[in-house]
């Protein structure tokens, strides 16, 4: 199947190319195309022919959103919308992205993808309205929400992922500040791809929650990233209000894989196995990066 992959230096593309191997894989940067320009992107279709669409590109600085609605809807809304309608138009599929952000966490059990989502900020409000927009424009759609994602090309955009962030902060002997009121699942992107490869064998659309099982707060997370990769540093659990993010989120934006297992793919392993696997792996690219 010749697979076009959108956003292709993003750490998940990189590991949906390690997954996707068997596949003949087309992969464009945004360097190479602008995903508001829907000519642009019909272009690319046109060009490329492929059997399936996988976009991972996305505006996902949460806090700044909130200063550039416009920018997160053209990019998270409007370039979605730009694949929907030329995967439509070829009759192939398409594979688009999404996140936890879309819901308010004012639940303390995960999410399923029958929960109506309410989200709390500009990011998520942007993503939301993809997601519409792609079940009302593309009729062979899969929309996969996840959750703290990490993986070995770090997130460019983003300056380098979580993981990464805090390591780079405690081998400089800064202290460290975690929200510690907010609950998530990390996701490795090497396990969230190598799931979406299994989902592309079935022809059952709609919206997927794919993620490592487990929960915990950023602060957990924080804690256990730095006991697996052996490194001591002040750390200091602080709410969401001490923290003073632009951007609110969630409380409790864990998502359930409920339609993901009912299709009879194998549920993900859990959250803390695939960051030891990930440390274990990284360690020494993670050492020289921090």
């Amino acid at each position: 199947m010749r697979i076009l992959l959108i956003g292709s230096e993003g750490q998940l593309a990189r590991d949906l190319a390690i997954a996707l191997s068997q596949h003949e894989l087309v992969s464009r940067s945004h360097r190479e195309l602008e995903i508001r320009d829907a000519l642009a992107v019909q272009q690319v279709v046109n060009e490329v022919a492929p059997a399936c669409i996988i976009n991972t590109a996305a505006y996902h600085r949460v806090d700044e959103c909130e200063d550039r609605p416009e920018l997160a809807f053209a990019v998270n809304a409007v370039g979605a919308y730009n694949f929907a309608r030329a995967a439509q138009e070829h009759g192939v599929k398409l594979v688009h992205f999404s996140t936890d952000f879309v819901f308010d966490g004012k639940t303390r059990t995960p999410y399923t993808e029958a929960d109506r989502p309410n989200p709390l900020s500009v990011y998520g409000m942007s993503k939301w309205a993809g997601e519409r927009l792609i079940e009302r424009y593309c009729e062979k759609h899969y929309v996969i929400r996840t959750s703290g994602l990490y993986g070995t090309g770090g997130s460019a955009s983003k300056g380098g992922n979580f993981v990464r962030s805090i390591l780079r902060a405690a081998e400089h002997g800064k202290p460290l500040h975690v929200v510690n009121d907010q609950t998530i699942t990390p996701t490795s992107t090497a396990d969230l791809a190598e799931k979406v490869a299994q989902l592309l064998e079935h022809e059952s659309y709609g919206i997927y929650h794919m993620t490592n099982t487990g929960e915990c707060s950023w602060f957990d997370f924080a804690k256990e990233v730095l006991r697996l990769a052996g490194v001591s540093a002040e750390i200091t659990p602080v709410t969401s209000e001490e923290y003073g993010a632009k951007a609110q989120r969630p409380a409790y934006s864990v998502l359930d894989n409920t339609r993901m297992r009912a299709l009879g793919v194998e549920e993900f392993g859990p959250w803390q196995s695939a960051l030891a696997e990930f440390i274990k792996e990284e360690q020494p690219r993670l050492r020289s990066a921090a």
